[in-house]
């Protein structure tokens, strides 16, 4: 399966979280926010200008700045 960052996803796709990459707090909140290795995420949609993008994950909708997403890396399902 092919590797993409989550800020890389179109409109419906979905993935699988394979790896975090921020550091410090941001990682941290992310991870609280439901953002673990293994969770399925769907891009739900992207606002006008491409920031900030809305996921879902675990059951609920999460939007996260676009600079946020890109240090996450997902496996395409």
């Amino acid at each position: 399966m092919p590797v993409k960052l989550l800020s890389e996803l179109k409109r419906g796709e979905k993935g699988k979280v394979v790896k975090i990459g921020s550091r410090g707090s941001i990682h941290r909140r992310l991870l609280d926010m439901g953002l673990v290795s293994g969770s399925e995420v769907e891009m739900e949609r992207v606002a006008p200008l491409g920031d900030p993008i809305e996921i879902r994950v675990k059951g609920y909708n999460l939007s996260l700045r676009k600079e946020e997403a890109a240090s996450i890396q997902v496996e395409v399902i």
